[in-house]
């Protein structure tokens, strides 16, 4: 049983209730045949051979609130990214459910721009998605690109995404997220990209995120990162909860299990 940790006299923007999250993974076999046959399996109710469930968020439970930066930390498949496109309403509860107060923006280094658009292009549909209007955008415009310094080798803001690698490609997609204040947000290895000097930027601009707004998420194998900007966090194993607590508490239980 995990303990349940509970911050006094904070408001509550995100509560997992026992949630559970499966996937449907379809192998070889499934891809097989064509829209009519999927059509007639669909109306007979009948499953498609090759289908397999995998169990990827396993009864989670926990109440986040506002001013808390929050890490989400475990190996690999663990199911950290699925919690965090679950609390974005991005993936349907198998049972549990999940409640926001507020709207939760996902932040991930896959997060879609449009390649065939110029960062400039990009950096205002982005900020016109995340709900800035269009004067908010062109204030903040400047700010963006120089907080993702891909300038500073030259004039890539007006080249297509296409030609980014996929550092600034991602330093980018982290500025325009990070130029607006959020209720959750939520950080899929965002802090995993660049050199030292943009984490440290990205570090800084999280807490200024937190005391501005509501709640930080962040997933990360990088576990500095997360000391130096989470004071709590979610550890994941096979889809459970294994530990929530603050952060050196939960690390260094984390590290003397996987031998980190």
């Amino acid at each position: 049983m995990v303990r349940p940790y509970r911050k006094v006299g904070t408001e509550p923007t995100v509560v997992c209730d026992e949630l559970h999250i499966v996937y449907k993974v379809y192998g070889a076999s499934a891809g097989k045949g064509s829209a009519t046959s999927a059509l007639g399996r669909l109306m007979l109710r009948r499953r498609a051979a090759g289908v397999r469930e995998v169990h990827a968020v396993r009864g989670v439970s926990f109440t986040a609130y506002k001013g808390e930066s929050i890490g989400i930390i475990g190996s690999n498949g663990s199911g950290k990214s699925t919690l965090l496109k679950a609390i974005a309403g991005l993936l349907p509860a198998e049972r549990g459910a999940v409640f926001t107060h507020g709207q939760p923006s996902l932040l991930g280094v896959n997060a879609a721009l449009m390649n065939d658009l110029t960062g400039e292009r990009n950096v205002v549909l982005g900020g016109l998605a995340m709900g800035m209007t269009p004067k908010e955008v062109a204030d903040r415009y400047e700010n963006i690109v120089d907080f993702s310094g891909i300038n500073e080798k030259g004039d890539f803001i007006s080249l297509p995404m296409r030609t980014y690698s996929s550092g600034m490609a991602a330093r980018l997609r982290f500025s325009i997220a990070a130029a607006k204040t959020h209720d959750v947000l939520m950080i899929d290895e965002a802090l995993a990209t660049g050199d030292a000097k943009f984490q440290k930027r990205s570090e800084q601009r999280i807490r200024e995120l937190r005391e501005e707004a509501g709640t930080v998420f962040l997933v990360s194998h990088n576990n500095r990162s997360v000391r130096e900007v989470c004071d709590r966090v979610l550890w994941l194993e096979k889809g459970k909860l294994i530990m929530d607590g603050p952060t050196e508490e939960v690390l260094q239980a984390y590290e003397k299990e996987s031998g980190k």
